[in-house]
């Protein structure tokens, strides 16, 4: 592996960046390697995931994994997918979810990440700081909805992929959106096993 991959990951893992805004001991959840093809750029870390060190360590992550169609082997294999949220670190919680990722993080690391990761071959945006973050939401270029961006999702086909974040906090939106499962879902499927050695 590339030393210099070897040396951003221990800088990242490193970051003290917000330190004094997180509720917890800074602790960078990411995955990557050079190699990987998928990327999923999520929120930030929930605090199952603070607490074991993985990403996506909960239901939602079991989700996540089932939409996709990956084991869970297959979804911590570096070489295969590469996690990169907004927000390295654990939020906190708010009154009605986690808090948004810091805004420090993805101005400090992402370009630096994304250099090195040169196979990635889908991206999957999971929710709306994710989307805002990589349609230019932030710069009042896309106005569109979460569920606009979802529905759109043939637009950006098989390079990128807008979807919702597999909470269980949205299973209202899913029932609200059953074209979601019955469109989006099994034509994902196949992409990712397109992708699979």
């Amino acid at each position: 592996m590339d030393v210099n991959f070897e040396e951003l990951m221990c800088q990242v893992r490193a970051c003290r960046l917000c330190e004094a805004q997180l509720p917890l001991e800074p602790r960078p959840i990411i995955q990557a390697s050079p190699e990987a093809r998928i990327l999923i750029v999520g929120q930030a870390p929930g605090r199952k995931a603070h607490e074991s060190g993985l990403p996506f360590d909960d239901a939602s992550g079991d989700r996540l994994r089932q939409w996709l169609g990956l084991s869970r082997e297959q979804f911590y294999d570096p070489a295969l997918v590469a996690i990169l949220p907004m927000g390295f670190c654990y939020p906190g919680t708010g009154k009605s979810g986690d808090l948004p990722p810091r805004p420090e993080c993805a101005p400090a690391w992402r370009d630096k990440l994304m250099a090195e990761l040169p196979n990635i071959q889908l991206t999957l945006l999971l929710g709306q700081y994710a989307q805002q973050y990589h349609f230019g939401a932030h710069k009042r270029t896309d106005k569109r909805t979460l569920t606009e961006r979802v529905r759109d999702w043939q637009t950006t086909w098989p390079d990128l992929v807008s979807l919702p974040h597999p909470s269980p906090r949205n299973n209202l939106w899913l029932r609200c959106n059953p074209w979601f499962e019955t469109e989006l879902l099994p034509a994902l499927a196949v992409r990712i096993k397109q992708l699979i050695p």
